[in-house]
């Protein structure tokens, strides 16, 4: 067990808000192909809890919950790395692995890429599980 992290491509017609995308026959959300993987990147986790509280998020477990990433965040994001003010972040299944020069490659080539999905008009949402 430990933090998986993922960002999945959605079509914008399947896209219904910031927490909330469309179920399919099998009442589970339409996510399209995976844009990205982490594991146990948890400060990153915490900054994304962050900007699915500010949004209005309610769940009291951010686990199994989705939040859209929209082009503003990401914007933010890329400065928080570079200022490394990623919120220090733990949990029982997180792990404990502070950011460097790799994770924040793998970073950057996240918001690279999901930044040209958004341009090409996809929407992307983050989910954890842990």
């Amino acid at each position: 067990m430990g933090l998986d992290m993922y960002v999945f491509v959605v079509e914008p017609q399947d896209a219904i808000d910031d927490f909330t995308v469309r179920e399919n026959d099998r009442n589970d959300p339409k996510l399209g192909k995976e844009l990205h993987y982490w594991r146990k990147h948890h400060d990153l986790h915490g900054w994304i809890e962050q900007m699915y509280r500010r949004k209005g998020g309610r769940e009291r477990s951010f686990n199994g919950t989705l939040v859209r990433i929209t082009l503003e965040d990401l914007d933010q994001l890329e400065r928080d790395i570079k200022a490394r003010f990623l919120p220090p972040t733990t949990g029982f299944f997180f792990g404990n692995s502070p950011p460097n020069d790799e994770s924040d490659k793998d970073d950057f080539e996240f918001i690279s890429k999901a930044r040209k999905t958004i341009q090409e008009g996809k929407a992307i949402y983050y989910m954890p599980s842990w």
